[in-house]
């Protein structure tokens, strides 16, 4: 395991966990946010995002601090007094800029040295951010370029401070996965996925899911990882269920200058806005008339208070799913504010058996909530261990009660399948199910039938089934035999079996 960064408490593949920052001597609980702080106009000061907002770690940029009038005074004071902030700070090397204005003078080595030398406690060499739309062929000549300045900086004095490793690659989802394994293989402390933003501007959700999973493939469980750009609160949860532990923000700031009122389900404009629907304290004591009739000023700042309650209080939201073993479940209700979401949610559980790796084995509960849940890493799993499990003789698969006519009554619950009787009372099969079920969640319980059968060549199946969709059926293997149930009571009026 990284010998910065300690897991905590795990569900999917996102974590709580801890990560130590030796220079500053802080240890930043994770997943957290880190309010990008500019140096030049600073809408909210860092010693409030502290103070008042509960912020551990903060970003700042380390190439605009070596091009500024003040370069002198923070080279001679410290980043940390020059910002008023106790807690970590990390630092970037100028790559926003590079992929911005086409070049910056001034190499990994020099940047690195730099950050080292004012003070932060997570240093960035400088990589190369590849755009989505950039083909195969430049995508693979940047990676290099942004591995050969991972290797320049090898030599560079960093003492205490943290370095990051960046993972670039485009959309190329083989080349995030091998850029990840080298970053890994360099021995640095945490490791940014790159030029993601402009996915999750164009709301391409699916993309940077299968661009994440790819780096996380390369980077394994026990790398720290950032998510660069992201800062929009909607997508921490998804974001978080990948294995994502930082996120960055500048939205708070960005969007309150433009008028824009984060919320969990998107972005709203407060021109438009009647109600205020938060219960922050900006918006317990503000009406939208009221913010809108303050002066420029003072309504940028009420505003970026409002989207860092937001941001901070989904986090907390979050870690909270993660130790109660429900982050899917919130993932899922975030889906369904915003279709985008929906098509992440999607691409992530076509990433479910990457997810169960890490996924624990036991929770308090699973809920079913839709068609998606079937495809669930939890579903999966058990239908890997239907292929292990032994029936013997004249088996009945059932939704209804035991039957003495068999040799052994196995329950079947869409999505899950078939399971022994003893088993009821284990996770995830106490799951709560609603009665009207999407086709898909049968489909995944005959899945499961088929596996169990193609285990146990030599027993006898007969699947007692209450109407299950034709597209079911037709999964369920030709030799297992057929019964329909119209309904549990029949089935126990008729005298066949205890429930």
């Amino acid at each position: 395991m990284n010998d910065v960064f300690e897991l905590r408490s795990a569900d999917a593949a996102g974590r709580i966990g801890e990560l130590r920052v030796p220079r500053s001597d802080t240890v930043v609980e994770t997943p957290a946010l880190m309010p990008v702080v500019n140096p030049n106009l600073q809408t909210i000061s860092p010693a409030r995002l502290e103070d008042e907002f509960g912020a551990e770690i903060c970003i700042t940029n380390g190439y605009i601090i070596s091009q500024s009038d003040y370069r002198e005074e923070v080279l001679s004071t410290g980043l940390h007094e020059f910002l008023d902030f106790s807690g970590a700070i990390m630092t970037d090397s100028g790559s926003f800029q590079l992929a911005e204005y086409g070049e910056i003078d001034v190499t990994s080595a020099e940047i690195l040295d730099f950050q080292y030398q004012i003070g932060s406690d997570i240093g960035t060499p400088v990589d190369i951010p590849t755009p989505p739309e950039a083909g195969r062929e430049r995508a693979a000549d940047e990676l290099a370029t942004t591995q050969d300045r991972l290797d320049s900086i090898q030599d560079v004095d960093t003492g205490e401070m943290l370095v990051n490793a960046p993972v670039q690659g485009g959309v190329h989802t083989d080349l995030r996965e091998r850029a990840a394994r080298d970053a890994r293989a360099t021995g640095l402390d945490i490791h940014p996925i790159g030029a993601v933003v402009p996915l999750m501007n164009a709301y391409e959700y699916g993309k940077m899911v299968d661009v994440v999973a790819a780096a996380k493939r390369g980077l394994g469980a026990a790398s720290p990882v950032h998510l660069f750009g992201a800062g929009h609160p909607m997508m921490f949860a998804l974001a978080v269920a990948l294995g994502c532990d930082l996120f960055d923000s500048a939205a708070y700031a960005l969007y309150a200058r433009d008028d824009r009122y984060l919320t969990i389900r998107g972005t709203e404009r407060l021109p438009e806005l009647d109600y205020l629907p938060c219960e922050c304290p900006v918006c317990v004591a503000h009406t939208p008339d009221e913010l809108r009739a303050m002066p420029d000023d003072e309504r940028e700042t009420r505003l970026a208070e409002h989207n860092l309650h937001v941001s901070f209080g989904e986090l907390r939201r979050i870690k909270q799913a993660i130790r109660r073993g429900d982050l899917l479940e919130l993932v899922e209700a975030r889906a369904r504010g915003h279709p985008a979401m929906l098509d992440g949610y999607r691409a992530l559980l076509d990433h479910a058996a990457q997810l169960e790796a890490e996924d624990p084995a036991s929770k308090d509960a699973f809920f079913h909530l839709s068609a998606e849940s079937a495809r669930r890493p939890e579903v999966q799993r058990h239908h890997e261990r239907l292929a292990r499990l032994s029936a013997e003789g004249d088996i009945l698969l059932t939704e209804g009660g035991t039957n003495a006519a068999y040799d052994e009554s196995w329950r079947v619950v869409p999505p899950f399948g078939p399971f022994p009787r003893a088993l009821s009372e284990t996770y995830p099969l106490t799951a709560e199910v609603p009665e009207r079920l999407a086709d898909a969640a049968y489909e995944s319980a005959a899945s499961g039938v088929a596996t169990l059968v193609a285990a146990n060549p030599d027993t006898e199946f007969t699947l007692a089934h209450r109407n299950w969709p034709k597209r079911a059926l037709e999964t369920v293997p030709d030799r297992v035999r057929r019964s329909p149930l119209e309904s549990m009571d029949e089935y126990e009026e008729r005298g066949e079996g205890e429930p």
